[in-house]
């Protein structure tokens, strides 16, 4: 008895660890979280760059993130309206006006595709959280008011929310 449940508390770490863990490049994680928002909210803090995903009994999950340059942050509640594998991107006309170089559209998988391997878009905007084929632009202040994310992450967060789940933005 004592080794089946040796073997069981054993199993059961390990499981918890493989979910909790990250996953090469990624880097989240489960942390202490203290908010009045219901589990199943995402919560970016801009200046920390850091994405949350509230879990409930006051703990989230914690990702790295890339957030807007100076001038072009912002904050405030929406919810997530659409969710894209590979999705194509079609650069908005702020951006084709600062780089006219760009294709009017990047297919979903090509490497210059900045979406990377997901998107979550956003109700009210031309804003949406999303994989990059930048991996090294996480962390700083790198976009024109889109949340990146490592693709790892975005595949991670991608399962865990659908179409309507609440996202609030706070510098």
């Amino acid at each position: 008895m004592r080794t089946n449940l040796f073997g069981f508390a054993a199993a059961a770490a390990a499981a918890l660890a493989a979910v909790a863990a990250p996953t090469s490049a990624a880097a989240r994680d489960v942390v202490a979280f203290e908010s009045y928002y219901p589990a199943g909210t995402v919560v970016v803090v801009t200046h920390q760059r850091r994405l949350y995903f509230t879990l409930g009994y006051g703990q989230a999950l914690r990702y790295p993130v890339g957030v807007g340059r100076a001038g072009r942050q912002w904050a405030g509640a929406t919810r997530i309206d659409g969710k894209y594998i590979r999705p194509a991107w079609a650069p908005p006309p702020e951006i084709r006006r600062d780089k006219p170089s760009l294709p009017a559209v990047i297919p979903g998988g090509s490497p210059h595709n900045p979406m990377g391997v997901a998107a979550l878009t956003l109700a009210g905007g031309d804003y949406a959280i999303h994989g990059t084929n930048v991996p090294r632009s996480i962390g700083g202040n790198v976009s024109y008011g889109c949340i990146r994310m490592y693709n790892e992450d975005i595949t991670d967060l991608f399962a865990r929310v659908r179409v309507g789940t609440p996202v609030v933005v706070v510098r």
